[in-house]
């Protein structure tokens, strides 16, 4: 199946680290000089320390930063990445246009707190991001009733959870998104969406609790098998490349714990998500293999019913404030970066990621 092949498991991270040794420290991107930026950290409800880079933009004087109250954006994402990584690009950018954004690791990974290391879990990341907006909040710089949040890849259902919970929580865009708890409990376009494979895994994966509760499975697979999809090629340009390789990243590494995000495959997401009432924009590749999860996601929210989703519900109260964009061209790693012409970030930058567009949408919704 198509997950076996995503997350196999790597061979020695070492000869990775070997290849990529300029992005163990730091960014994968360069910083740029219209914004600030420092380490914070906060806390979660459940007592785990966050860890993040807050960029901010470049006042003309010091002044002007202390008397200005700005609108504000947490981002997270992809599932298993860290900050130094596509959530850090995000919320530079988003900086540079204006707005105070930080970049986190979630709980478990990166820099975060969290034992066992590699774990997920749907009620703990979702606090995840509103642990975010109640630090964001108390910024003596933000204005804590214009905050919105940014989720990449798996992070992008997350979002939406969190903006389903969290009325605080006032714009949101899901960018390439994964619905994690949809594939974990059907598979790859729910090619397995019946009773006896989900019991048998569900059976494989309580023995595995016995046997051994730490056993790692994969990452992106390297080195990549001839039939690899395109999509697998895609993380591996991504993740195993200094285009986005990271010492930290699970991604990029050892991947998860197996029985790390077990309790996935038996939630779900997105229930409530046709109440939420405030902005949302899902964006999403034209080629993206996971475009199915952005086009649910937004038929669900706005219309109630969408392929995939076995509950009808009822249509939203504000589908005005809610929007899907597709990106020509785009692949679904390409919404982590911008994209590049050639494998690897060896080729010159596509720039496919509508910066503007997303900065108009916070500007026009975080009023």
């Amino acid at each position: 199946m198509l997950a076996a092949i995503l997350f196999a498991a790597c061979t020695n991270s070492n000869d990775k680290m070997s290849k990529c040794e300029n992005n163990t420290g730091d960014k994968v991107f360069p910083l740029s000089e219209k914004v600030n930026h420092r380490k914070v950290s906060f806390q979660t409800q459940y007592g785990f320390t966050l860890v993040g880079d807050l960029y901010t933009p470049k006042a003309n004087d010091k002044s002007q930063m202390s008397n200005h109250k700005y609108a504000a954006l947490a981002v997270s994402g992809p599932f298993g990445a860290t900050k130094e990584q596509s959530s850090g690009l995000y919320a530079m950018k988003m900086a540079e246009r204006g707005f105070v954004a930080l970049a986190f690791d979630p709980s478990f990974t990166g820099e975060s707190s969290g034992e066992p290391r590699r774990t997920a879990s749907p009620d703990i990341n979702t606090e995840d991001f509103m642990a975010a907006v109640d630090y964001l909040s108390k910024l003596p710089e933000v204005d804590a009733n214009r905050i919105g949040i940014i989720g990449i890849c798996g992070w992008g259902g997350i979002a939406l959870n969190a903006a389903a919970a969290d009325t605080r929580i006032k714009a949101t865009v899901a960018s390439t998104m994964y619905d994690m708890t949809r594939v974990a409990g059907n598979d790859y376009n729910d090619a397995f969406d019946d009773e006896q494979w989900r019991h048998r895994n569900r059976e494989n994966l309580s023995q595995q609790r016995l046997n051994d509760p730490q056993a790692m499975a994969g990452g992106v697979i390297d080195p990549l098998p001839d039939d690899a999809p395109q999509f697998v090629k895609d993380y591996h340009d991504y993740y195993k490349t200094p285009r986005g390789y990271h010492a930290r990243s699970g991604n990029s590494n050892d991947g998860w714990r197996v029985i790390g995000t077990q309790a996935y495959a038996n939630s779900r997401f997105l229930y409530y998500i046709n109440e939420i009432r405030s902005a949302v924009l899902i964006m999403h590749g034209e080629n993206a293999h996971s475009r199915y999860f952005g086009e649910a996601a937004y038929h669900y929210m706005v219309d109630g019913k969408a392929e995939g989703y076995k509950t009808v519900v009822a249509p939203n109260p504000c589908p005005e404030n809610k929007e899907l964009l597709i990106i020509p061209d785009a692949s679904h790693c390409d919404l982590y970066d911008g994209g590049y012409t050639e494998p690897a970030g060896q080729g010159e930058p596509k720039n496919l990621i509508p910066w503007d567009k997303l900065a108009e949408f916070f500007e026009k919704n975080l009023k």
